[in-house]
């Protein structure tokens, strides 16, 4: 009999990952003799519950432990199986359920134990309770690194900063996670000086060695304060620590942070750089996303030619790339054709970003009644305004009455209370000298009382 438990706890370990593995143990477990006592047997539950818990199926690790409920006392569980339940509870978002664990854990003894409180506090932060969360860890007699990261992780995830960087400066030892996770929080929250402060401070003062987690996290301050030579320096890092042969993600974000701080040459040659059995699709669209932000449309067409001859399958976001590249290199007819391509070919179904940057690529060559064409063609589920006024848009470049009448007709079916829909085809008509028509809209909008967003000036 022990040797078959052994045989089955190994089997669990091995094959954690494996539903159908773990549901054939689950069915020998439901018929296991009682002979020798849940004491022995709840290591091989706790490790199916762990199953259950972590992973698509929370809510099987309480049908578990329901079972169990028939089999035993409840101070027959240990923290293990009280830590495994309320992970599941976090991750089904039961709030109700997690606070019934959570006197049940405290009544059996476990309000001491580092692990289930931990547990706890992390419970209550998916649930949004950051009263409940911050209660919990204020009456734990003995905080680890786990914990501290599980507060400030909490905090950020409900983009209460200020009170993540208030533990962030309480927590006695910091470690690589800890700095990720504020870092990250500033750098969500849109406070990117904020971040690289942090970054620099963790670095030089306190002498920690970022990983390829803190790079990622770094990169959107980067790009969005177009600090190039701080991206040089993170890419020197890389090379020099190896993060970037260990990590592709890092290659990635290089390249596209070297595009959108202005460098396409920098990405370009970081891009190549990468050897073409490392080049993942994320390597081929984020260049030719950088190729399509600085209008190099032949560039990024002829790179997508090269994945093609590679054998890597482009997907939705690869299409949005190359056709917003044609929209603003001008290359009308092989945009349509990539278009064709990703319905006919690739059975990818167009969302309205596609769709959008199409009727953007058209109105911008001019070729205003097939911009209309496919614009009436766009599914209503996904239809919405603002590619009306793309066109709309168009139609006032190139001063198209006739179509910017109508669309401005279905704007009008659509929203009535944007002031700038009737701004622009009041300037349509002002700029072929209808100028009564011009001053009849205008009219019209100030009756309607649409709102007008006020323009501004930087000086």
């Amino acid at each position: 009999m022990l040797r078959k438990f052994h045989y089955i706890l190994s089997l669990l370990q091995r094959h954690q990952h494996h539903r159908r593995a773990i549901q054939q143990v689950h069915t020998q477990l439901l018929f296991w003799p009682n002979t020798l006592g849940l004491e022995y047997t709840l290591p091989l539950w706790n490790s199916l519950l762990q199953h259950y818990a972590l992973g698509a199926f929370s809510q099987e690790a309480f049908s578990v432990f329901k079972h169990l409920q028939h089999l035993c006392q409840p101070n027959s569980f240990d923290s293990f199986t009280y830590l495994f339940l309320i992970k599941a509870s976090g991750n089904l978002s039961q709030a109700g359920l997690g606070k019934q664990l959570h006197c049940s854990s405290d009544k059996i003894g476990f309000v001491f134990n580092i692990y289930v409180q931990t547990a706890l506090v992390d419970m209550y932060m998916k649930f949004g309770c950051l009263g409940e969360a911050r209660k919990v860890f204020d009456e734990m007699p003995e905080r680890n690194s786990v914990t501290w990261n599980a507060l400030i992780t909490g905090f950020i995830r409900w983009a209460d900063i200020e009170s993540a960087q208030t533990a962030f400066d309480l927590m006695p030892v910091k470690n690589i996670i800890s700095w990720t996770c504020i870092i990250d929080g500033y750098t969500r929250m849109g406070q990117f000086y904020k971040a690289l402060s942090l970054f620099q401070r963790m670095v030089v003062h306190e002498g920690i060695r970022p990983n390829e987690v803190t790079l990622l996290a770094l990169f959107p301050a980067i790009w969005n304060l177009r600090y190039i030579e701080v991206c040089q320096m993170v890419h020197a890092y890389g090379e020099k620590t190896g993060l970037n042969v260990f990590d592709i993600r890092i290659l990635n974000c290089l390249l596209d942070t070297y595009a959108k701080c202005g460098r396409i040459d920098y990405a370009r040659q970081a891009f190549e750089d990468i050897s073409d059995e490392r080049k993942s699709l994320v390597s081929w669209t984020s260049v030719m996303s950088g190729f399509a932000m600085h209008g190099m449309a032949k560039e990024a067409s002829e790179s997508f030619r090269r994945m093609e001859m590679k054998g890597v399958k482009p997907n939705c976001i690869t299409f949005l790339s190359i056709l917003n590249a044609c929209s603003h290199g001008g290359l009308v007819d092989e945009g349509l054709g990539f278009f064709r391509k990703m319905v006919d070919e690739c059975g990818i179904i167009p969302n309205i970003k596609h769709y959008g940057c199409l009727i953007d690529m058209l109105g911008r060559a001019g070729r205003l009644e097939e911009a209309e064409k496919i614009a009436k063609q766009i599914p209503n589920d996904i239809e919405n305004v603002v590619v009306w006024r793309t066109l709309l848009g168009a139609c006032v470049f190139h001063e198209n009455i006739a179509i910017g009448e109508r669309v401005t007709k279905k704007i009008m079916e659509m929203e009535r209370k944007y002031g700038g829909d009737y701004v622009l085809l009041s300037n349509i008509f002002a700029g072929v000298g209808r100028f009564a028509d011009s001053e009849l809209v205008r009219k019209h909008l100030d009756k309607q009382n649409a709102a007008k967003v006020p323009g501004l000036s930087c000086v």
